[in-house]
């Protein structure tokens, strides 16, 4: 899932690439990705791109007057054509969920992997009427997100920490992949609980944010939109490392499995040596 990180390069990519071009057309291939109907996708025809910003998770690109809004979701991705398809995308079981015909034949597709399709566009004349954006809570580099902010947004929160920090109404921007980075270097247990934080947990947390986030930033930001995965996955430490070395103290990067999810964590560097238990693994008799 794109998550802060990605999301800012995205906009820097678009803003780069795409601003001064006009729309030709959008086509919409996934017709259940489309949230919004008025006004319509063809009223960004003729319009001239102004630029793209991040809003959390969400990419909004200005296009004349509007805004053009998407949520990649979990499986969604944008990927930069320099020239585009001549034959009209048909609708289908395909990835390709939407298309951005730009003057000078270039402009992008919006893509979704996988059967679960959760990929969210809207066309809005502010983006603060997308329902997702107006619930955000402070961005994670927003610079008043201080540490006496922090702490305020986790005390009385009977909440295990993993949890909050992918809460977008609580802290927007941050996903799974980065909340485990996180909470790896402020050496956090991901099943502490908010409301348990002593003021130098806070600040380790606070300090982890800053310096995982800004480090991932500065990584994406200026490369292609086609390489920021490969961009990202490089830059994990512990996050999809199940069964690898930590890179910091060298025990066993261990796993616990959700439903539709996965978290990674080092027992050494978090959790006082003490594996976390995998309910999924511990139904069938399996000890973790």
């Amino acid at each position: 899932m794109p998550e802060l990180p990605e999301v800012t390069a995205l906009a820097s990519f678009l803003t780069e690439r795409a601003s001064g071009l006009a729309v030709q057309r959008i086509d919409v291939v996934a017709f259940s990705a489309l949230k919004t109907f008025d006004p319509p996708v063809s009223a960004l025809d003729g319009a001239t791109v102004r630029g793209a910003e991040r809003r959390g998770k969400f990419l909004a690109v200005k296009i004349g007057e509007q805004y053009l809004v998407c949520h990649l979701s979990r499986g969604g991705w944008l990927q930069w054509r320099d020239a585009m398809p001549t034959t009209p995308a048909k609708p289908g079981r395909g990835p390709l969920a939407l298309r951005v015909h730009l003057e000078g034949e270039c402009g992008w597709d919006l893509t979704e992997a996988g059967t679960q399709k959760r990929l969210a566009v809207y066309v809005v004349q502010d983006p603060m009427e997308v329902p997702g954006i107006a619930r955000l809570g402070p961005d994670a580099l927003d610079p008043e997100l201080d540490v006496a902010t922090l702490a305020a947004l986790l005390a009385d929160r009977r909440k295990q920490i993993k949890g909050l920090l992918t809460d977008q109404s609580t802290i927007a921007g941050i996903g799974n992949a980065y909340s485990d980075e996180i909470l790896h270097t402020a050496k956090l247990s991901p099943f502490k609980l908010a409301s348990s934080f002593t003021p130098a947990e806070v600040e380790r947390l606070h300090a982890a944010i800053r310096t995982v986030l800004s480090d991932a930033v500065e990584r994406s930001v200026g490369q292609r939109a086609a390489t920021l995965k490969e961009e990202k996955k490089t830059g994990l430490r512990v996050h999809r490392r199940t069964g690898e070395a930590c890179p910091v103290c060298g025990d066993t990067i261990r796993e616990v499995s959700f439903s539709d999810s996965a978290l990674q964590y080092c027992p050494t560097c978090q959790t006082g040596g003490t594996p976390l238990a995998d309910r999924r693994l511990s139904k069938f008799g399996i000890r973790t």
